[in-house]
This record gives C-alpha cells, structure tokens and sequence, in this order.
C-alpha cells in the first residue's frame, strides 16, 4: 500500500463509494469536489494496486494558524483493521507539524461509534458540547438543525 496526495480526479473515483462505504447513509454531500480541488497538499489517498483503499481531507485552517482541520476520513470496509485510518492520519499530523500548527481538529456524527473510539484511541480529546448522549458530549445542530457532532481536539507535541 501506498499513500500519496489527493488528485482532483479522485473525486470520481471516492464520491460514488461514500454511501456504501458508510453502510448506506447519504455522504455524498458532505464531500464535494472543491475539497479534492483546493486541498491537494494536506489530502491523502491510500491505495494498493491502483484500488483506493481509504482517503484522508484535511486543511490547514487560514483563520487560526495553529490549527488544522480533518474534514473527512474514510476506509474501505474491507481494509479496516489494517491500520489504514491511523497511517492516513500520522500523514496528515507530519503535514501539520511541518506547517507549524500544533492543534488539529475534527468532528463526528453520535451515532457513528466506531469514529468516536477510533478518534480516541488516536488521542484526541472529545470537547464539551452542551448535551450528553450515552455518555458523550455533543454540540447540538453545529452542523445546522439537528445535526449534532462530537467535536475533537488533539495537541500535537
């Protein structure tokens, strides 16, 4: 396997796999092109044998300059266990560390519990929201109304 930068004709090949690698769920929205467009240099695709095994969108954030941002992460259900999100995700934190940011950040739907532990054990910080749901903090509608998130946080060293 090997991961490299995101390409703006990746999106051709990852939008059409969004919703049933979420098992369903409507993804596609949340991903547009101008992502693959605009931030080549802190995106990531992981690949083996020219099949896409999982991708990593991320930012440097242009309104605070200690900060990134994770937008959007996924792996192939059948690649999972394979170490593939945690290598997407040092990637990401080398780009970071080399831009000087020391704060990266990310958010996750409740109910997708397998982010919330990954994001965990990746040794992130889940912020306090101002709701609690099975005993995580949520930030109500900060993705619009009704659209709680688990917000996280992790300190670089």
């Amino acid at each position: 396997m090997k991961i490299r930068l995101v390409k703006s004709s990746d999106y051709y090949q990852i939008s059409p796999l969004l919703n049933e690698w979420w098992g369903g769920r409507n993804m596609v929205d949340m991903l547009p092109k101008l992502f693959f467009d605009h931030f080549n240099d802190s995106s990531f695709v992981a690949e083996k044998d020219g099949e896409i095994l999982g991708f990593l969108i991320g930012f440097l954030s242009q309104t605070y300059p200690n900060e990134a941002y994770i937008h959007f992460v996924g792996v192939n259900p059948v690649a999972r266990k394979q170490s593939i999100g945690k290598q997407l995700y040092n990637q990401f934190f080398d780009v970071a560390k080399k831009n000087d940011r020391q704060i990266i950040r990310c958010v996750t739907s409740p109910i997708n519990k397998t982010s919330i532990a990954f994001h965990t054990r990746m040794g992130f910080d889940i912020e306090k929201g101002d709701k609690v749901m099975d005993g995580i903090s949520i930030t109500s509608d900060y993705d619009g109304i009704g659209q709680d998130r688990v917000l996280f946080v992790k300190r670089l060293s």
